[in-house]
This record gives C-alpha cells, sequence and structure tokens, in this order.
C-alpha cells in the first residue's frame, strides 16, 4: 500500500494526479488530507474532497491520531506527501507528529520505509532547506516539482506527467507518463 498524503500548498491537483494513477496501476492506495488542503481543494480544482476519497482504497481522517496509519506496526510500504506545505516539512523534519500525516511520515522514517516529500514552495528560506536536508539525511526523497524541460513540455498537464512520472519512478514502478532524455 502506498500511503499518500495532501497538505495545504498549492498544487493539490498533483496529488489527486498521483491517486489516480496509482488507481490506473493498480495499487492499493491510502489517503490523508489536510484542513488547509480540503480548503485549496475548493479553491483549486473541480472535484470535491469527498471524489478524491472515494480514488482511495482507504481514507483516514487526519485529525484521528487513533487510526491505524499512525502504529509502526501498521503494513505500508511507501508515504508520498504531494504537495507538502512548509509546515507538515518542519513537523516532519523535527519529529512533531501531531496529525496522522506528520505521525506516518514519522513511521516511515523510523522503519526506513520510503517516503518521498514533495515540497511546494518558492522561494526558499535557509530554514526550509535545513528542513529538506535533515529528512534527506533520515533516508527521505526530497523531489520538487520542477519539470525537466528536455521532455518537451507542452502543457500543464505534461508538466503533471513529468513529476508524477518522477514520483513513480522514485518508488520504483515502471511508468511512460513522460519523455525521457535520450
Amino acid at each position: 500500500m502506498i500511503i499518500v498524503a495532501i497538505t495545504g500548498a498549492s498544487g493539490v491537483t498533483l496529488g489527486v494526479k498521483l491517486l489516480k494513477t496509482l488507481k490506473d496501476f493498480n495499487i492499493e492506495t491510502g489517503l490523508l488530507i489536510s484542513g488547509t488542503a480540503k480548503t485549496i481543494i475548493e479553491h483549486e480544482l473541480d472535484i470535491s474532497c469527498d471524489e478524491i476519497i472515494n480514488i482511495s482504497d482507504n481514507y483516514y481522517e487526519t485529525n484521528d491520531l487513533t487510526a491505524s496509519v499512525n502504529s509502526g506496526s501498521f503494513k505500508f510500504d511507501s508515504v508520498v506527501i504531494i504537495p507538502c506545505s512548509m509546515k507538515t516539512l518542519s513537523a516532519i523534519a523535527n519529529g512533531y507528529a501531531a496529525n496522522s500525516i506528520t505521525r506516518v511520515a514519522d513511521v516511515a522514517l523510523k522503519e526506513r520505509r520510503k517516503i518521498i516529500i514533495v515540497p511546494r514552495e518558492t522561494p526558499l528560506r535557509s530554514a526550509h532547506i535545513e528542513n529538506m536536508l535533515s529528512i534527506s539525511k533520515e533516508g527521505g526523497i526530497i523531489l520538487p516539482p520542477i519539470p525537466g524541460y528536455y521532455s518537451k513540455i507542452e502543457t500543464l498537464e505534461d508538466m503533471e506527467n513529468f513529476i508524477i512520472g518522477k514520483v513513480l519512478d522514485s518508488l520504483g514502478i515502471n511508468n511512460e507518463l513522460y519523455h525521457r532524455w535520450e
């Protein structure tokens, strides 16, 4: 199972696209959506949170720290936080597991499971970079949503496919979502 967490940063469409793509690959998913992400979803997308929840196989409330996903004994393969707000990034880097998103990230790091963070902020402060470095030193993958222009991106969908393709690559999932360097 891959846990997809959508936090309160612009670019929530990337989290939804990843969820849909994993469903297309018949990969079981768990979903977490932060409260702020729910507000941003309403602003940025023409889809309701309930519709997004229905794409996932399992949904967990972010504020329910008794949910199974919060336990190190719960079996999941990896976590992707996409997009990841700087608030969530800071909490993860500093071991502040105050909700299910930061707790599942904490579990992934302590259990040495794969965790991919797709940070959404620009420009970056030194504190943001230091938090990313801290997570990277613990084995987390920091994957900023930066397109590879060599893939001949012409549309927003091309850019999204490139980023989701790179996430899938990092998860070890073969895909042809983008044009690779030849």
